[in-house]
């Protein structure tokens, strides 16, 4: 039976998504969500918000890793200045 090799950064992304899965449950509890409508074109919660940030999030990596020579570093700083927004304005 092979094992899968956990690379530090693998581990540092799914930590990371673990951990922002964690502290919106824990918002959650604190603050229930109230649905509102910001840009998007669909009245969203928090949970919803994120749902989309990180689909488009990943959209957009590998935008940059198929059609660009770009460093993943800029789709990481585009990713995160994304969510930011999407999550207080979306």
């Amino acid at each position: 039976m092979q094992w899968m090799v956990w690379t530090l950064p693998t581990a540092i992304f799914f930590s990371t998504i673990a951990s922002i899965l964690a502290g919106m449950t824990v918002w959650q509890l604190i603050s229930p969500t109230v649905e509102r409508k910001g840009f998007l074109p669909i009245a969203t919660t928090r949970g919803d918000r994120l749902f989309i940030g990180l689909l488009t999030s990943a959209y957009i990596h590998l935008a940059i890793v198929g059609f660009t020579d770009i460093s993943l570093w800029f789709a990481l700083g585009i990713s995160i200045l994304w969510m930011v927004i999407l999550m207080r304005w979306g």
